[in-house]
């Protein structure tokens, strides 16, 4: 009884998740025991009803009537990935450089950076590969000035310009662009956004 108990529990909480939206066992843990809540998870697997996107982390695919089963967007499925392990993820450095503009360069496979260990992730034909990074360059993680953050990483030490810093500045709010600025940073890049600002002085 206390299976099929759990069993209806998840299956209503799954019924109520978008399509396409990854989640992990471990937030259906408030459902039952976790011998519980895999048996169900196996179970539903089997029947088609989600499916497993590595370990600990599922979806309920979303299926087009033109093209078939639609996997999930690969930002989701690192998150979800990250939020299983307990780990941090992060856009890779070459799609934030992307994103500011900063770079024409458009990567050909979806790469992240994680604090956890690195890995790739096979979701139908799609592979996402997760990149184990230091801890410094996962600060802000989350938010515009983390993606702006692993965009500087990413130029290096010849690549960030004022004129660089200037045009991030010019894409963040003032509240994000000041969380970069006062970030810990490497000296050659606190030099750089030290240069920006006496510019931007003269120039005012």
């Amino acid at each position: 009884m206390i299976l099929e108990a759990t069993a209806r529990a998840i299956r209503q909480r799954i019924d109520e998740t978008p399509t396409g939206v990854p989640f992990t066992s471990s937030e259906l843990l408030e459902l039952g025991t976790r011998a519980s809540v895999d048996q169900t998870l196996s179970r539903l697997v089997r029947t088609g009803i989600i499916e497993r996107v590595a370990r600990g982390v599922f979806v309920k695919p979303e299926v087009n009537r033109f093209v078939g089963k639609v996997m999930p967007e690969p930002a989701k499925v690192a998150a979800a990935v990250a939020k299983a392990s307990g780990s941090v993820v992060q856009i890779h450095g070459a799609e934030a450089a992307r994103r500011f503009g900063l770079s024409t360069q458009t990567p050909t496979q979806s790469v992240f950076s994680t604090s956890g260990p690195s890995r790739v992730v096979r979701v139908g034909a799609m592979e996402i590969r997760l990149n184990h990074v230091g801890s410094r360059k996962l600060a802000l993680a989350g938010r515009p000035a983390g993606e702006a953050l692993a965009a500087l990483w990413y130029l290096g030490r010849n690549g960030v310009t004022p004129s660089v810093v200037h045009a991030i500045r010019s894409k963040l709010s003032a509240s994000e662009f000041d969380a970069l600025r006062t970030s810990r940073k490497p000296s050659w890049m606190s030099d750089a956004f030290f240069a920006a600002e006496k510019h931007r002085e003269r120039n005012v």
